[in-house]
């Protein structure tokens, strides 16, 4: 299992709008093999779930460790996780999440979950967190090495830096604009 990767699995999942089967195939566009087990019950889990898991994001965000752990052992508690060792490549053992008879969501869930788990065990439990861009409510799994990430993707970066730039330029107008009349005033 590529642990990492199911952790920034669980941070797409939480910022994807999967409103029908149709959005949560789109949502597995690169796991095709899943589509055709696509059933409406597995978009309402993982609606319900999504809810659920964002608060473990925010709890990270506020570096309540603490609060991140009982969150995230508490869905354990109610998702239980069946790891297997998966043969369908003999040449390749690896474990899954889930039995081959899960729905497409109790494996979503089940990756999420061990994902964000060993990732908490690993790293930390301060490595998960929200956008800082005020018009953005996406949240994201932050790998770098000094935890410094504050934004979900560059998009969301470059707007904040830009918003900052145009802020500081107005700032300094401003203030040429307040010199200006009191320099006129002294002559």
């Amino acid at each position: 299992m590529d642990f990492l990767r199911y952790a920034e699995r669980s941070a797409a999942l939480v910022n994807a709008e999967l409103p029908d089967e149709a959005a949560l195939r789109e949502h597995l566009a690169d796991r095709s093999w899943l589509h055709r087990s696509v059933v409406t019950d597995d978009v309402a889990a993982l609606e319900t779930f999504r809810a659920e898991l964002r608060p473990v994001f925010e709890a990270s965000q506020a570096d309540d460790v603490r609060l991140v752990v009982s969150q995230l052992n508490d869905l354990l508690a109610r998702h239980p996780v069946t790891p297997m060792i998966s043969d369908h490549d003999p040449t390749h053992l690896h474990m899954h999440v889930a039995n081959r008879a899960a729905s497409v969501a109790e494996l979503l869930i089940g990756e999420a979950l061990m994902g964000l788990a060993t990732l908490v065990c690993d790293l930390g439990a301060t490595r998960l967190g929200t956008c800082s861009e005020p018009k953005c409510d996406h949240v994201f799994v932050d790998t770098s090495p000094n935890q410094s990430r504050r934004y979900c993707s560059d998009r969301c970066s470059s707007r904040a830096n830009v918003a900052a730039f145009r802020a500081r330029q107005k700032a300094v107008r401003a203030q040429h604009d307040g010199d200006a009349p009191a320099a006129a005033a002294a002559q």
